[in-house]
């Protein structure tokens, strides 16, 4: 049963720790917040009758469509080949000639089309690493490596200050720079090295910048073997002692978006001493509970799921959107030329996320693209389609004979998030179609210490709005920034 809403602790223009005693206290009354999730209508088709050759595509959105798709295809793959001419030559030769492999050449010239095509976009950003980014900004970066217990060889990113320490965690497929390509007007680690936090950016195994290991290689299928419990058991640990270590500080305050909120939940239950190390953890789009997530392809293939993920390991493929040659091209030939508000990538990505034109900076999205994906396993996201189907936050299912060998019992142990001692606050919204509102009060009632849950007041407001929206200073740091300054 749902509840008002309760007060806003931050309605006060001068908030005060003094005004948080405790956790009823903070959240304004004892009783559960009303979310107001909104009903979504579907307008209906109704089916006509017409002459058995009559097309009425005029009339017909699926037909409408298919058109404008084609058209954006045909027109993004010419501006390519008008650019980029040379290398798009090379690659159709190369095809020619080894139409069954994908070779190293490929690869090369695969690289070489991007980066002619490069050089024509107007916004050098596209080209930029992150430390390029930052610095372009005015900002000073370190780089820091860390190796984990199991042996990852971890990069990290540090914009340095004398203040307190701020964490920022990725999601599935991101990386640290998720958190920089914004801008300086509204990145959140650019407006947080503003306020005077110490900010650092985490990158989990096998995104772009921690691909390496002790003894494995990407090559090896061993070194795709994890899912979000290992960054959770293993990456997270390792990253947060040596935050501590070289800032010379107790504790931290930590931000997760996503699957950056996921692995810290699997960290606090897991291995209860690393709550003691955590002032403050704020939870952009939480995701632990996806019983109700509303994706239409995420509902679709998580059935599948388990087929899937032994599929994929039979056929070798192992990584999940790599940031390669390959990758970078397709997303060029989709996405490189025309009105992107069209019909390509800004709506691929919705179907995931949730639809939000209006906060999709649409100039800003070939420098977020040249960036993500950045990455990750298979096996992460076959977790995740675990989580959908059994409506439980657990450990990964290896099938009855795995879980018996490997847990002593024939389901997964589900992650016991009693544990989580961390004050914690929730920020969710209406149009997320990842982490749904059900989910998130779930979520904030098993929590020990939830001191706080916000619902984002845009009505349309997704996903990936919770890092890359344009009104993001507006909509979650003006909140965010009162949060970090009471703990």
């Amino acid at each position: 049963m749902r509840h008002p809403q309760p007060e806003d602790p931050f309605a006060s223009s001068s908030p005060s720790v003094q005004t948080l005693p405790g956790r009823a206290p903070f959240r304004g009354c004892p009783t559960r917040p009303d979310y107001a999730v909104k009903i979504i209508r579907v307008n209906q088709l109704s089916p006509k009758k017409t002459n058995e050759n009559e097309l009425s595509s005029v009339a017909n959105p699926i037909v409408q469509l298919a058109s404008r798709t084609s058209a954006e295809v045909f027109a993004n793959a010419v501006g390519v080949i008008t650019k980029a001419p040379k290398a798009v030559a090379q690659i159709a030769d190369t095809l020619y000639t080894y139409p069954f492999l994908v070779n190293r050449n490929l690869l090369n010239y695969a690289d070489k089309l991007v980066f002619e095509y490069n050089a024509h976009v107007n916004n050098e950003d596209v080209t930029l690493s992150i430390s390029e980014l930052i610095t372009k900004y005015g900002y000073s970066v370190e780089r820091h490596d860390v190796r984990t217990q199991d042996g990852y060889n971890l990069h990290m990113f540090r914009i340095p200050s004398n203040g307190s320490v701020v964490f920022l965690m990725h999601g599935l497929g991101g990386c640290a720079d998720d958190f920089v390509l914004a801008g300086p007007q509204s990145g959140l680690a650019y407006l947080l090295s503003k306020e005077g936090y110490d900010v650092w950016m985490g990158n989990a195994r096998g995104n772009k910048h921690s691909r390496s290991h002790e003894y494995l290689t990407p090559s090896d299928p061993e070194f795709w073997d994890f899912s979000w419990h290992e960054i959770g058991y293993y990456d997270l640990p390792a990253m947060i002692d040596h935050t501590l270590a070289i800032s010379k500080s107790d504790k931290l305050k930590y931000i997760g978006h996503s699957q950056g909120t996921t692995v810290f939940f699997v960290m606090a239950a897991e291995r209860e001493e690393y709550n003691d190390k955590i002032a403050l953890m704020v939870a952009l789009s939480p995701v632990a509970y996806m019983t109700h997530v509303k994706s239409p392809l995420v509902r679709l293939l998580s059935p599948g799921t388990p087929l899937i993920y032994e599929v994929t390991k039979s056929l070798g493929l192992y990584e999940l959107m790599p940031d390669n040659a390959l990758t970078r091209s397709l997303k060029l030939l989709l996405c490189g030329v025309g009105p992107l508000e069209d019909i390509l990538c800004s709506n691929v990505l919705f179907l995931i996320v949730g639809f939000d034109l209006e906060q999709l900076n649409m100039t800003n999205l070939p420098v977020i693209l040249s960036h993500v994906p950045a990455g990750s396993s298979v096996k992460q996201l076959a977790h995740y389609g675990q989580g959908v189907v059994s409506g439980e936050f657990r450990q990964f299912d290896f099938g009855a004979k795995g879980n018996l060998e490997r847990y002593g019992s024939l389901i997964p142990p589900k992650y016991a998030l009693d544990r989580v001692r961390v004050p914690v606050s929730l920020f969710y919204s209406d149009e997320d179609w990842l982490a749904h509102p059900d989910d998130v009060d779930r979520l904030y009632n098993e929590l020990f210490n939830a001191v706080d849950i916000h619902r984002v007041p845009y009505d349309q407001f997704n996903h990936l709005d919770f890092i890359f929206a344009k009104e993001f200073k507006r909509l979650i740091y003006k909140r965010l920034r009162k949060l970090l300054s009471l703990f």
